[in-house]
Order: C-alpha cells, then sequence, then structure tokens
C-alpha cells in the first residue's frame, strides 16, 4: 500500500511525528513499531520527570506514553507493531517483517528509531563475562516490565540519568548499591537526577574512576574499581553491575540507505534520539511534530515550514541560589529583595516559600 508519509519507531518521537504529519495534511500515515506496544522506552519509566512542557503537568514515562498512544489511536494513522523495518530502499520502499515479509512505499519517510545502549563489551575490562552485568536500559525493563528480581547488591558503572534512576529503583526495592563510577570528573546525567536518586538516597558518586576488572564464573561476584589518576583500586563484592556508558543513535537503515544512493535522499527525516540523545523527552516531541510536518509538506510539494530550535538556557549558579528539582528544567533559582527570581514556570512563590 502506498503512504504519504511512513514513521519507522513508535516511541515518543515517531507518535509526534506521524500526529504532526497527519495534522499537516497527509491522509495516509503509517507507524511502523517492532515490540508488542507503542510507546518505546517510555513503557518502562514509572518515574517522574515528564511532560512538565508539553502537556502542562509532570507525569511519569507511562503516563505521557499513554496520552501519546491514545492520540494515536484515535486518530486515522495505521499502526504496524511487532513489526520490522529491515530495508529502506532508494525507491522509498519499506520492507517490512512481521507476521508476513511485505512491502509499503512512501512519499516521505521518517527515521525515528531512537538509541541503543553501549554494552560492556565495548570497554577495556579484564576479567570473565559471567551472568549478573546488565546495561541501564535493560534492568529498567525487567524490573519493571517484567517484575524480575535481578541482584541484591549492584555497582552502577556510569552517571548517566538512567543509570542513577536504575539505582535508585534497586535502593528502592531493598537493594545494596555500593557506588555510582563516573570516569569523569562531572557527574554525567542531569543534576536533577543527581540530587533526587543519588543524594536522596545516601548513594555515593565516585568520580575520575573506572571498573577495572570483573570477577566471577557462573555470577559477577565482584569488581575492582581504579581511580584513574592515582591508579588506586578498590575491591567492592556485588552480585550485579549495571552498565549505564551511553547511547548510540539507532541509524542502520539510514547508514544502508546511504551506501545505496551516495547521499541522505531527500524524502528521508531522523528526529528525537534517532537524531542524537536529547535529555528531555518534551524537546523529542516538539521536533518531532515538526519533522511530521515537514514530510507531509514535502509530500505535498510544498515548501517547507521552518521549524524553530528547542531553547536551551543555560543559567550560572551563584551564592544564594539553588537548583530547582520540581521538573528536569533544572531552574538556577536566587532570592532577591523582591522574591524568587529565575524560575521559568513561574511557580517559585508555592514551591519555595
Amino acid at each position: 500500500m502506498e503512504y504519504n508519509v511512513a514513521v519507522i519507531g513508535g516511541g515518543p518521537a515517531g507518535m509526534a511525528a506521524a500526529l504532526g504529519a497527519l495534522s499537516a495534511g497527509a491522509k495516509r500515515v503509517l507507524l511502523v513499531e517492532r515490540d508488542d506496544r507503542l510507546g518505546g522506552i517510555l513503557n518502562q519509566c514509572s518515574h517522574l520527570g515528564f511532560g512538565l512542557r508539553y502537556f502542562g503537568r509532570e507525569l511519569t514515562g507511562v503516563e505521557y506514553a499513554k496520552l501519546f498512544r491514545g492520540r494515536v489511536e484515535a486518530s486515522d494513522i495505521n499502526v504496524l507493531t511487532g513489526t520490522t523495518v529491515l530495508k529502506i530502499t532508494k525507491n522509498r520502499e519499506l520492507i517490512l517483517s512481521g507476521a508476513a515479509f511485505s512491502k509499503a512505499e512512501a512519499g516521505a519517510v521518517i527515521l525515528a528509531s531512537g538509541c541503543r545502549e553501549r554494552p560492556i563489551g565495548t570497554l577495556p575490562v579484564a576479567g570473565t563475562r559471567p551472568a549478573g552485568i546488565f546495561a541501564a536500559g535493560m534492568a529498567q525493563r525487567m524490573l519493571n516490565l517484567a517484575g524480575f528480581d535481578i541482584g541484591r547488591r549492584a555497582v552502577i558503572l556510569g552517571s548517566g540519568d538512567v543509570g542513577m534512576i536504575v539505582a535508585r529503583e534497586l535502593k528502592q526495592r531493598g537493594a545494596i548499591v555500593p557506588a555510582v563510577i563516573e570516569q569523569r570528573e562531572v557527574c554525567g546525567g542531569l543534576a536533577r537526577n543527581k540530587i533526587a536518586c543519588l543524594d536522596a538516597f545516601q548513594i555515593p558518586l565516585v568520580f575520575d574512576s573506572t571498573i577495572a576488572q570483573i570477577y566471577g564464573r557462573d555470577r559477577i561476584t565482584a569488581v575492582d574499581v581504579i581511580n584513574k589518576t592515582t591508579g588506586k583500586r578498590t575491591h567492592i563484592p556485588c552480585d550485579t553491575l549495571i552498565v549505564s556508558v551511553g547511547l548510540t543513535p539507532e541509524q542502520e537503515l539510514l547508514e544502508s540507505l546511504i551506501s545505496e544512493t551516495g547521499s541522505v535522499p531527500e524524502f528521508l527525516s531522523v528526529c528525537g534520539n534517532a537524531c542524537f540523545v536529547h535529555d528531555l523527552v518534551d524537546d523529542v516531541s516538539e521536533e518531532s511534530e515538526r519533522a511530521g510536518r515537514f514530510a507531509a509538506d514535502y509530500n505535498a510539494g510544498r515548501v517547507p515550514a521552518a521549524g524553530t530550535p528547542a531553547k536551551i538556557a543555560k543559567q550560572e549558579s551563584g551564592d544564594n541560589t539553588v537548583i530547582c528539582i520540581a521538573c528536569p528544567k533544572e531552574c538556577v533559582i536566587a532570592k532577591t529583595a523582591a522574591g524568587y527570581t529565575g524560575m521559568a514556570c513561574g511557580r517559585a512563590e508555592p514551591l519555595l516559600a
């Protein structure tokens, strides 16, 4: 079947892109998701921190996904779940693998495939590869969707947002988290998550360090943590290692197409974390809606309307200031004679009174 716009990936980026295309006049929109349910990574995010700007209220990832899923289900978007896109051809065909192999043609294609985690095997860590080692996102999926008990004493490698959130979730389930290990001298995630996940639960964050060796045969039993400056090693017993060392955009379909055509075809757009890793899902949704409208305009032969990039303001903190952790914007707020200043949402009075 021929579509005006086809969107690959049914996470927050894909759903927003499909809805954006529909709102811009695309009559036939296809949304393809390899999982059995739309929502992507948000389906396993039971913590708050989503939607304050986009929906005007703070939501869990599960709630955010549900709201978007409801919009898609109430629309005329054709959704294929449990279906993987194997290839995009230069003739604008999608080769699909679901219940059976099939093809779909589209005037414009949007890649909203998200990103994948870097595994422990990409790091120069000595020792064995026993059970009990998980990427942070996989650990979160096993905890929140499958309900598994993945360990009782867990070391976290990498202070990215997901790693810190998993550290808190493990602590809330009664596990011991001896340390979060960070190779740099600054936290890898949002200050909001460091305060709410590590500081609030008294989980140590060790800087300028990494894991040098893993011990264990059938199951991990310990790790050696090495300080990169001094070379000092610390032996930490554990039965679980959570790895949160970076994300890589899923661009294999794009790379395959470029190898065939020699360049990025004008009918293809990339949005969300498939383009680059975003801090906030609200930014992903707004950007992806613009990508959907762009694709619909392209398919219709109209001049695409220029999008307005999301503004990211950086505020320096100083004396007499605090970092607001009511939402992921992390405003730096100062108390002055006239009252509180610096809070973007204007809610300083009830929150800080």
